[in-house]
């Protein structure tokens, strides 16, 4: 996998599950934030999955598209798009009824620079969807950001303790879904994920760079959980069937804890170069334990150490990347 069609289509390909999925699953989709790193895959995913079923549905995907290119690019894909600022309540207002919505829209990056726009971003726009479609079943995209840095994997049950105002505000984004489907019956599913993996960016990608460019890897954040963005898509996606009132909430990442240093040393075998280090290991990290996902929708496809190969060869051949570093090693929450 070494081009960007082949890294897409392999994040779009859907599973027997998902296929067994939209088989069974009644009415249409909306993907809202389609036009993110994630919502291009995943209504592609949908789409094929839907189309590889023989079942009629209406894929629809809703963002700015302020580039143009990837709307056209889901068009292509067969997917309906719609330009829409979801900050807007009267675009917001005319989106088609829906009987599912999956809701991919946040910030995290350059959230510290402008504090306003994310909390709008992570609480307001929530509340007009929740609003708007309380007659739908919802996904919503959270992020594990919202637990304490620990020893060990928090679990659904570890209570939220939020560092920094972006993962407060991500919070935020949970308890408004949790009182408007308290209030209108709303079922919803909030999906926190830590650290999907697409080759293009990534804790993987991050990490990865460090050694090949032979700059420091920074060891603050000792531990990372990652899982494969086709994985995560697929869990998405197939979180529908789990909405509930009141809201689900998974832990959505993949089962193994790694050393960023082990990370860095496989890298730099695979690079033949010897990794650098700054920093030193704290006690705690930023760990996410999904065993209830799995037991409910199975494992990954994808293991880590496969995903770890597959970022070194991208990084080889000199690929394309979305240059949004993720931050892994940031303790502060400021992102």
């Amino acid at each position: 996998m070494t081009s960007i069609p082949g890294l897409e289509d392999e994040l779009s390909r859907p599973s027997d599950a998902d296929c067994a999925f939209l088989r069974g699953l009644e009415g249409d989709l909306l993907v809202l934030g389609a036009g993110g790193k994630m919502g291009p895959s995943l209504a592609r995913r949908a789409r094929r999955a839907a189309d590889r079923s023989g079942v009629s549905r209406r894929i629809v995907a809703a963002s700015r598209f302020a580039d143009g290119e990837t709307g056209r690019q889901l068009a292509g894909w067969g997917i309906e798009t719609i330009s829409c600022d979801l900050l807007d309540r009267g675009r917001i207002a005319h989106l088609p009824d829906c009987p599912n919505v999956l809701l991919l829209a946040g910030r995290k990056f350059g959230s510290t620079g402008n504090m306003p726009l994310t909390w709008a971003t992570n609480t307001l726009l929530p509340a007009m969807v929740a609003e708007r479609f309380r007659g739908s079943r919802i996904v919503a995209l959270s992020s594990g950001n919202v637990y304490p840095l620990s020893a060990s994997g928090a679990t659904e049950d570890t209570p939220p303790a939020p560092v920094g105002e972006y993962a407060q505000s991500v919070l935020g984004r949970e308890r408004v879904f949790e009182y408007f489907s308290g209030r209108d019956r709303t079922p919803v599913a909030i999906m926190r994920l830590n650290y999907a993996v697409d080759l293009r960016y990534g804790v993987l990608l991050d990490i990865g760079r460090c050694v090949w460019q032979r700059r420091p890897v920074p060891l603050a954040m000792g531990a990372v959980n990652v899982i494969w963005q086709g994985d995560a898509n697929s869990i998405i996606l197939r979180a529908l069937a789990l909405a509930s009132s009141p809201p689900l909430i998974l832990n959505v990442t993949g089962p193994e804890t790694l050393r960023v240093r082990s990370i860095a040393e496989r890298f730099g075998e695979l690079f033949r170069i010897e990794p650098r280090f700054e920093g030193r290991e704290a006690e705690t990290a930023l760990l996410n334990d999904s065993s209830l996902c799995r037991r409910l929708l199975g494992p990954p496809s994808v293991a880590a150490a496969d995903l770890i190969q597959r970022q070194a060869e991208w990084i080889v051949a000199g690929l394309p990347t979305l240059d949004k570093p993720t931050h892994f090693e940031v303790r502060d929450g400021a992102f």
